[in-house]
């Protein structure tokens, strides 16, 4: 065996080696960005069921700004937003707001809300009792809709948070939904 043939071969080793250690580190970036977020409390994730309101003790001493941002994803014919922008509540306080929508587009979508809290560390203090997030929102074409949003902040909510702010992005999920209702057990005769 020649040294340049010796030499090939290491190299296509180190290669393989090196595109082998890549994939496991893209396996491995999910977790870190989740660890990550929560060491510098970012992205607050928010719970993606209902929680019970079991008559919080008010505590009027103490008022929490609540922001309202709506983002829609590029390119979707939708308007969306806050009713109000900002809310001043007090931790306990059950309180009712809505976002509203349009759809502008000429035919039905189907829409899915995602939620995020920041600071990050607020999210698991932050409670809804009702929210339109919770399912998907189909909405007739050029029609409006009121999305409800009722919550609670829990009075365990660190001091030094005086401002939470809630943001949702809302996603058309028309073709992903009517998709798996035509690839379904039922589209293909099979009751579940």
């Amino acid at each position: 065996m020649t040294a340049s043939t010796q030499s090939n071969k290491k190299l296509i080793t180190y290669l393989v080696l090196g595109c082998l250690g890549m994939f496991g580190f893209g396996f491995a970036l999910v977790p870190l960005y989740d660890i990550m977020c929560d060491t510098l409390g970012i992205n607050g994730k928010t719970a993606t069921t209902a929680q019970a309101y079991d008559q919080q003790v008010i505590n009027k001493s103490r008022t929490i700004r609540i922001e309202f941002m709506a983002h829609i994803q590029p390119g979707m014919k939708w308007d969306f937003g806050p009713t109000t922008n900002v809310l001043e509540v007090h931790p306990g306080e059950l309180v009712k707001t809505a976002f509203v929508a349009k759809n502008n587009a000429s035919k039905r979508m189907i829409a899915q809300a995602i939620p995020s809290i920041s600071p990050g560390l607020g999210a698991k203090y932050f409670h809804k009792t009702e929210c339109f997030c919770f399912q998907q929102q189909p909405v007739d074409g050029q029609s409006p809709a009121d999305f409800p949003l009722v919550f609670f902040v829990d009075p365990q909510l660190p001091k030094d948070i005086h401002t939470l702010t809630l943001s949702y992005t809302l996603y058309d999920i028309t073709e992903k939904t009517l998709g798996e209702a035509l690839t379904g057990p039922q589209a293909q005769g099979v009751t579940p």
